[in-house]
């Protein structure tokens, strides 16, 4: 068995004396593993870093075994975003989003995502809602996507601005004024189109982070008995007070 593709790097453990089992996201194959042998070598440790693009060559006897990754650089951004707290969340907290998909299914979208996010994550104006979209789009491949577009009571899509914390689906101003209470609120830059056409404000980024942390939560966290992940309360904290400086 063998096939190549672009890839992630979410993450590495060390194996033996110089390897390492490399955890990466593919574009066509998902989330895979593999061991790097000399993974640990002086060359191999700053092309294995979080958040570096690589191309993957994977070898196995068996399609279900482990197998071996044979990686070349193509892009390392590790070196562009070590110096920046908030990137380093960031990354920290998006590959442990990547984590929760299944192994080996494939999710072009989310790696496509991913990429985005990398790219703009040492931008303090861009990253934290980024990561929220991020966030939302990591709930619709695992099956519980929002419906943000359309109001549930009525169908229409005018003045949307809560979001129902049972079944994540928008209500407008009107059919939700007598529930507003028990609503959760939906930020505007969410009921524009993906996107960024403004820079959002930083209340609407903090709403946006509790909507999906909600469903984070209800959906993920607590099912799998997981905690909430400390990197993304520092990563939010970090951006909101980015976006709180320069308001």
């Amino acid at each position: 068995m063998q096939w190549s593709d672009e890839a992630l790097v979410l993450g590495v453990r060390r194996h033996g004396e110089t390897g390492t089992i490399l955890e990466a996201m593919t574009a066509e194959h998902g989330r895979h593993l593999g061991l790097v042998h000399g993974g640990r070598s002086r060359r191999m440790q700053p092309v294995l870093q979080c958040g570096n693009r690589v191309r993957v060559v994977w070898r196995s006897r068996l399609d279900e075994s482990l197998g071996s990754y044979a990686v070349e650089p193509l892009e390392l951004a590790a070196p562009r975003l070590i110096g920046s707290a908030l990137a380093l969340y960031g990354l920290s907290h998006m590959a442990a989003l990547l984590r929760l998909l299944p192994e080996r299914d494939p999710h072009l979208g989310l790696y496509e995502a991913a990429g985005v996010l990398i790219a703009h994550l040492a931008d303090r104006s861009v990253a934290p809602p980024l990561m929220v979209r991020f966030e939302l789009a990591l709930l619709a491949e695992l099956g519980f996507g929002l419906a943000l577009h359309a109001c549930a009571a009525t169908g229409g899509n005018d003045q949307l601005v809560y979001v129902s914390p049972r079944t994540g689906r928008a209500v407008s101003a009107s059919a939700g004024e007598p529930y507003r209470d028990r609503l959760l609120p939906l930020p505007p830059f969410l009921r524009e189109p993906t996107g960024l056409v403004r820079a959002p404000l930083s209340e609407e980024v903090r709403g946006g982070f509790a909507l999906t942390g909600h469903f984070l939560n209800q959906h993920i966290w607590q099912p799998r008995a997981l905690p909430p992940s400390e990197e993304r309360a520092r990563f939010v904290a970090l951006g909101l007070e980015a976006e709180s400086r320069g308001s």
